[in-house]
């Protein structure tokens, strides 16, 4: 499977900051210093429909991320999947009548479509679960062979019990963990599993559905914990630097994945920080597929919004806030580009150094775009009030703001 397309980050003078960022497992801040290759792992879309606010804004989180390792000079191996088998694309297809494999196809396109637009890197290995598949089953049947999976009916289900770290990604008591579960793909009431909480490996061909050579495992098709795990340990391998995704996969995509990963290899952690992005919501409910209170990137620019815009108001919330979509948070950040790309049009300015260093002081605190946008905000008003003779200042401001927020000006 194949990305979209990169734009350009400018090189800045000088040199950016470490990052320090919010880690779920430990529940606080921590400073990462990567080498010089920065290894992230992002966990993608399900494509039964398109690219929401909630997506956008998930994407965008770690797109920061990018931009602040990729100014301190270093490399950035950035890896995203895309479930493009699962039962919600499936039940997706039959209601509507679609072939499965075209539904993907389609609004996986449409979603490299929308990244391109809002101008996110794209990562260098954009994998499919369907194409992983062969690298998927000699993991499950190394799983069981350490007697950390076991049968049952078929299918074959991990062993929560044989990752003694199991619930340090989270932190969640077994209550809220069976809840969950239960709520977000998992079947913690099934008969006959060792462990209420057990996710499924490998799933047996059900009829009508479509499935996949196991080996030994028979035909069937894989869980959604272990697609991840096989794809990170492919590409990252352990001790990989930042696990993201939205705050809904702490549990139970990102603590089972880890505890795969810890079984299979006996080394820990899986990632070194697990970081997770705020959830947004439309008229007072989280966007989701299954409610259908979506805002799409498509349909925005389809209306003629400028992405540039959208971004604004994505870099307007910290990464990790919940807040809500709104049409007024639409139109402040449309009048904020018009207040920047007019303040950046004009052959002089203030002095401009001083914003570049608050900007990456800014973001390397934990992403805090609003910071760094207030100090945006502030640079422009003075060029609005009252000018100012450095030559150069709106072209630095122009490529700061490019480089570290992704907003072409």
């Amino acid at each position: 499977m194949y990305a979209w397309p990169a734009s350009e980050v400018p090189v800045l003078s000088g040199k950016g900051r470490g990052l320090r960022i919010h880690d779920t497992a430990t529940g606080g801040l921590v400073t990462l210093d990567p080498g010089p290759v920065a290894r992230i792992y992002v966990c993608g879309i399900t494509p039964y429909d398109a690219t929401h606010m909630g997506h956008a804004a998930t994407y965008n989180a770690f797109d920061l991320v990018q931009r602040v390792w990729l100014d301190t000079k270093r490399q950035v191996h950035y890896v995203q999947n895309v479930t493009d088998v699962d039962d919600p694309l499936l039940e997706r297809a039959k209601r509507d009548g679609k072939d499965w494999v075209e539904l993907a196809q389609g609004e996986t396109a449409l979603f490299r479509e929308d990244m391109t637009a809002l101008r996110l890197l794209p990562p260098q290995h954009y994998i499919g679960a369907v194409e992983s598949i062969p690298g998927i089953v000699p993991l499950v049947e190394r799983l069981r062979d350490l007697g950390a999976a076991y049968e049952l009916e078929g299918d074959v289900y991990f062993s929560v019990e044989s990752d003694p770290h199991f619930g340090e990604v989270s932190g969640l008591d077994a209550a809220a963990m069976r809840l969950l579960s239960a709520e977000r793909g998992g079947d913690p009431d099934r008969a006959g599993k060792k462990n209420p909480l057990d996710p499924m490996l490998w799933m047996a061909a059900r009829e009508g559905e479509p499935s996949w050579d196991g080996g030994s495992l028979g035909r069937g098709r894989p869980g959604w914990h272990i697609e991840c795990v096989a794809i990170a340990l492919d590409h990252l391998g352990m001790g990989f630097d930042i696990q993201g995704g939205g705050s809904d996969l702490a549990f139970p995509h990102h603590e089972m994945g880890a505890s795969h990963a810890q079984a299979l290899t006996g080394e820990h952690p899986f990632a070194k920080a697990y970081v997770h992005a705020g959830m947004v919501a439309l008229d007072g409910a989280k966007m989701s597929k299954s409610k259908g209170n979506l805002v799409f990137v498509s349909k925005l620019r389809r209306d003629g919004v400028d992405p540039a815009a959208i971004r604004l108001a994505l870099l307007a919330h910290h990464y990790r806030a919940d807040w809500e979509w709104t049409d007024q948070v639409l139109q402040d950040a449309v009048e904020r580009l018009a207040r920047w790309r007019a303040a950046v049009s004009r052959p002089d300015g203030p002095p401009a150094d001083a914003l570049v260093e608050e900007l990456r002081e800014a973001l390397a605190n934990d992403l805090d775009a609003p910071t760094a946008l207030a100090a945006v905000d502030r640079w422009a008003a003075r060029q609005s009030a009252e000018g100012g003779t450095d030559e150069g200042a709106p072209g630095v401001v122009s490529r700061a703001v490019d480089a570290l927020l992704g907003v072409a000006l």
